[in-house]
């Protein structure tokens, strides 16, 4: 079954009386070359399982099925599980495992503890602008051991995930990324590749996750709490912002903290790397300990 062709996609939303539901972000793809090469990108081995978020009819999930030992398909729709039934009948026999949930109230530890057990785990997904930092952010801070996650998001929100320090796209979202791993953009999708279409272009992003972190902070909350801190006014230079952050420090404290680091008082927050953040953090938590 071609899903990817526009005629079979209407088809099968006649025969099950679905619709495209915005709230959950659908928008199916239209082409097939572009689902394959996601496909691929996936993981390093065929003998890994996929965890695929938001499957919609099935369009991923049937070449993910074709490449891989196992896919785990979280779909949130309860209109679109006996579509998924429908449209995967000719996937390997056992591969794909089909959960109506919601992605972010799944204990995905407990979830995919077989699939560790067996080998490597990767994440797939294609994910609507709204909810793409939320399960991120659930993703990365699970501590899960995945291999990869690959998704397609709005391309300004790609731009942010991938950006270099002292860029304007650059973020606390970037910087936290950073804490976990690796991401590059692999490619672009236009707007016409999808059905409905959406208002702007997509890319594909892959993370690669650190199987050891290079930055060790001596206490990850303050480490997150500084950069949310030097985000949430980032046209205020880094004392400033830092005071906003954590009101309990002196400024002139938190200034002499930043010089120690080697920055000028006057820095901003977007200027500072991974590395700089822990750094910074770091004192910030000694000076806390130490009062």
């Amino acid at each position: 079954m071609n899903l990817t062709d526009i005629r079979t996609i209407k088809d099968v939303m006649s025969i099950y009386n679905i619709h495209f539901r915005k709230e959950f972000g659908q928008n199916f793809l239209t082409n097939i070359s572009v689902v394959e090469d996601i496909a691929d990108s996936c993981s390093d081995t065929p003998d890994a399982t996929v965890l695929e978020i938001g499957p919609g009819i099935g369009v991923l999930t049937q070449e993910l099925a074709f490449r891989y030992r196992k896919v785990i398909a979280v779909e949130i729709d309860n209109g679109l599980i006996p579509v998924l039934r429908y449209t995967l009948q000719d996937c390997p026999e056992g591969v794909v495992d089909v959960v109506h949930a919601d992605v972010m109230k799944v204990d995905l530890a407990e979830l995919l503890a077989p699939a560790f057990e067996a080998g490597k785990v990767s994440v797939c997904a294609n994910l609507p602008y709204y909810i793409t930092t939320p399960i991120l952010m659930a993703l990365l801070e699970s501590n899960l051991p995945f291999e990869y996650i690959t998704i397609m998001i709005q391309s300004e929100v790609a731009d942010r995930l991938c950006a270099k320090a002292g860029s304007k796209e650059y973020g606390a979202i970037t910087a936290v990324l950073k804490y976990y791993g690796e991401a590059e953009k692999l490619f672009k999708v236009s707007a016409g590749n999808f059905i409905p279409a959406p208002k702007v272009d997509s890319t594909v992003v892959r993370i690669r996750l650190h199987k050891q972190k290079p930055y060790v902070p001596k206490d990850e909350e303050t480490l997150f709490k500084t950069i949310r801190a030097a985000f949430e006014q980032r046209r205020k230079t880094l004392p400033n912002a830092l005071s906003a952050g954590f009101p309990e420090i002196p400024k002139e404290t938190l200034t002499a903290i930043i010089e120690a680091c080697g920055h000028r008082p006057d820095i901003r927050g977007e200027r500072l790397d991974i590395t700089d953040f822990v750094a910074l953090a770091d004192k910030i938590y000694e000076m806390k300990c130490e009062a």
